[in-house]
């Protein structure tokens, strides 16, 4: 980006990167509501708002200046989510689902599987996007070199 009497202009992507840092700040904002609503204990709510107030620099330097840095912090996150969250979803013991003489699977009841599966699947975009914009980033550096 520069300036000209006093006005911002880009010098490259902008939608792109305003998409990452505002999704990346709604998953800042869901590990804060999940941690005051307080059903995961002491102990996971702090780790949440400390992953929340990790988070918040990034989505500031993803926004105002696309730092391929904050970029690559937010997908190796984002990746890290994915893989923490699907261990539980497989994890959780067979909630509504069972084999071998156990009780049939109770569809209604799968509000912890479905937060799950919407918890991976911001995170699986705000990954793409991510990585997306480094790759666009690299070739506008790339281009810029050729010329």
């Amino acid at each position: 980006m520069t300036t000209t009497t006093r006005r911002v202009q880009s010098t490259g992507p902008v939608l792109h990167p305003r998409l990452c840092a505002a999704l990346t700040a709604v998953s800042c904002m869901v590990h804060l509501w999940v941690a005051a609503w307080g059903h995961h204990g002491v102990w996971l709510g702090v780790i949440m708002i400390a992953l929340a107030a990790i988070c918040v620099p990034c989505t500031v330097h993803i926004w105002r200046h696309s730092r391929v840095g904050a970029l690559h912090q937010v997908t190796v996150s984002a990746v890290a989510m994915i893989a923490l969250h699907s261990v539980l979803l497989l994890g959780a013991g067979g909630t509504g689902h069972a084999h071998g003489g156990g009780p049939a699977s109770n569809a209604v009841d799968t509000s912890g599987a479905a937060g799950l599966l919407l918890v991976i699947g911001l995170e699986i975009t705000t990954a793409l996007l991510a990585a997306t914009l480094v790759a666009r980033l690299r070739r506008r550096v790339q281009m810029a070199a050729a010329s």
